[in-house]
């Protein structure tokens, strides 16, 4: 029996004595209520044994809660893997795996299982042919490749990802596909029900809805369906026999749980298809250094397609700045936004289709700043940073909320704003004085679109909110690559490409005349990376600076968060293993500090396990709860 009491010290499973009445409800996986110290406290029940190994006298259920067995024997141990890998409690997993009860819907039969065998392999096979074709029938035919897939420019991925599940299903295996947002999964879900048929697949989501989602969940536990389809709350679906597990765009922060433990998919889906023996293919237009180092130690295969068809399908890159001819007239012009090279590939694109503009800031004026001296323009109530939320409204704080129509700079005492950082609001409002009879339009925020048509328009998005446009855009132009570099975080670089790269993707290929224009440096080697389309170089030098530096993935990093009293103790009590080093302690949020505990990827496992143990000691002492991350996505 599996307890529901989030207790590092608690966290192992517990013997109960079932009752006669309750003997044919309570099966491996189902939900029971137990007596745990004191109160009635909710559980899974793990296996049915004959004897106990416990020397005392056995605690009877307190009721059955369901026979519905929703904990596959594969996900429990899934559940105590992930736990360790990131120094949790089972508890804590098993909140992320099995969704709440819904009775209602427990009630209802699922629809039966379809047969298996469905799919059209031969276009499967002619859908992945760039990229070598063998995936296709090494999942048709019962294999388990593992790859890194470096997706071509343009490709139709949602296509690709369902051909990879009907070749899989094929053999009689289900599969497991994991995309960041719901505007990814919208797209493989209609790709799905094309390829494979209506009703073959499901699709778990966390904002689907109790029901909904309950629904779903009990339609893949009883084998109703072998294809499941989700975000990251479907990294632990119970699918049956599985045999693939895929996850696009692993870069994205959309994958990083906010929730302790804070497990990330792409470990979670990595480790089941380790444990369970299935393919794995982890898929990207970029390519994230983890992903990389996958193929560096071969636990999977590089599956990308030759340079020449690359350089086949990719659009023109250009970085542009402005020309020495434009500085002479205009100084300015050095930093302007828009130089006279991207103002022209916007015209000509126009003449052709729709034009993208990516920006990395929402809003309208996301900072400002005085006109004169250029100090940061701050409020007076909280010193926060000011901006203007949309036009012909006074400055606003972005912290408390005060306007300040009065404004004045606290250095010289000039009245005048400027904008240093423009949102897509802003830039949207420019480019329609610049193309008066060109329709304009804007995705960020809580206003995301999914698809424009051909028709020649302005785009303006925020990096992950462009729109899929219908034939790609004739031109793709990435502005303010200075902003999006300058974050002070481990994964800048990375991440600052991974953005460009998904927004550059959206173009028409070169030999349609599709252009990316890149407002920026051309000296910046994550700019050059995208001249070039290499995510797999770029990926490849930042995992030698890695491993140079001691920064995952080639070392194990922890990061423990509280208060310094606290983290003293915690230091203190703490053995750590052969080569950790202690980093800090330096302030974090909320007036706490934040202490870095860096090991040798090899010790990862003892660091895991030490954490563990601290955690238990001080839960069972009822000292303060420090908050324990292996392996932070944002390191700043």
């Amino acid at each position: 029996m599996l307890v529901d009491v989030p207790l590092a010290h608690l966290d192992r499973p517990f013997d109960y004595l079932v009752p006669r009445k309750l003997d044919a409800d309570v099966v491996p996986g189902a939900r029971v209520k137990v007596r745990f110290a004191g109160q009635d406290v909710d559980g899974f029940v793990l296996e049915r044994v004959a004897e106990s190994d416990h020397p005392g006298r056995l605690a009877p259920l307190r009721r059955a809660v369901s026979a519905e067995p929703v904990l596959s024997p594969a996900v429990g141990r899934l559940s105590k893997l992930v736990a360790a890998r990131y120094a949790g409690t089972r508890s804590d997993v098993l909140r992320l795996a099995v969704p709440p009860r819904h009775a209602t819907t427990e009630k209802q039969e699922s629809a039966p299982a379809p047969a298996p065998g469905c799919g059209d392999t031969e276009a499967a096979e002619r859908a992945w042919q760039p990229y070598g074709g063998g995936l296709v029938d090494a999942l048709a035919t019962g294999g388990t490749p593992r790859v890194v897939w470096t997706a071509l420019p343009g490709a139709d991925w949602p296509t690709l990802l369902a051909h990879a599940a009907a070749a899989t299903l094929t053999s009689g295996r289900g599969s497991l596909l994991c995309v960041p947002d719901h505007r990814d999964v919208a797209r493989v879900d209609a790709a799905l029900t094309a390829v494979l048929g209506a009703g073959r697949h499901a699709v778990l989501t966390a904002d689907a809805g109790p029901a909904e989602r309950y629904r779903a969940f009990l339609a893949v536990s009883r084998g109703a369906v072998q294809v499941v389809l989700g975000t990251r709350a479907a990294a632990f679906a119970p699918v049956h026999r599985l045999g693939l597990v895929a996850l696009w765009d692993d870069g994205d922060d959309l994958y990083a749980e906010p929730r302790a433990p804070y497990p990330h998919t792409r470990e979670v889906l990595l480790t089941r298809a380790q444990e369970e023996g299935t393919a794995a293919v982890v898929g990207g237009f970029a390519r994230t250094v983890e992903g990389e180092y996958l193929v560096r130690t071969g636990w999977a295969a590089d599956l990308a397609a030759p340079r020449t068809v690359v350089r086949a399908t990719a659009p023109q890159v250009a970085v542009t700045g402005a020309t020495d001819r434009e500085l002479e007239r205009d100084p300015g012009a050095r930093t302007a936004r828009l130089p006279r090279t991207a103002y022209d590939a916007i015209r000509t694109g126009l003449e052709h289709g729709p034009v993208l503009l990516q920006t990395p800031r929402q809003g309208y004026a996301a900072s400002l700043a005085c006109d004169r001296c250029r100090t940061p323009a701050r409020c007076r109530t909280c010193q926060g940073p000011l901006h203007l939320p949309r036009p012909a409204e006074p400055p606003t704080c972005r912290w408390c909320g005060t306007p300040e129509p009065q404004w004045a700079c606290g250095e010289c005492g000039n009245r005048g704003l400027r904008a240093p950082v423009l949102g897509e609001r802003r830039t949207a409002e420019e480019l329609g004085r610049a193309f008066p009879r060109v329709p304009v339009r804007t995705s960020g925020g809580d206003h995301v679109l999914a698809q424009v048509d051909a028709k020649p328009s302005l785009v303006v998005a925020t990096p992950g909110a462009e729109p899929v446009a219908e034939g790609g855009y004739a031109c793709v132009v990435l502005l303010d690559t200075w902003l999006m570099l300058s974050r002070p975080d481990l994964r800048t670089a990375e991440e600052s490409l991974r953005r460009w790269l998904n927004a550059a993707a959206l173009a028409r290929p070169g030999q349609q005349d599709g252009r990316v224009v890149v407002v920026g440096d051309p000296a910046d080697p994550a700019l050059q990376a995208l001249v070039r389309w290499d995510p797999s170089g770029f990926a490849g030098r930042e995992m030698a600076e890695r491993q140079s530096a001691h920064l995952p993935p080639a070392s194990r990093l922890a990061t423990l968060t509280g208060a310094e009293d606290d983290l003293e103790a915690a230091t203190a009590a703490l053995t750590l293993p052969e080569g950790a080093e202690l980093l800090g302690p330096v302030p974090a949020d909320d007036d706490q500090l934040r202490l870095v505990v860096r090991v040798p990827r090899a010790a990862g496992p003892a660091l895991s396990r030490a954490l563990v143990e601290l955690q238990g000691v001080r839960d069972a002492k009822k000292l303060p709860a420090l908050r324990v991350q292996i392996d932070p996505v944002a390191l700043e």
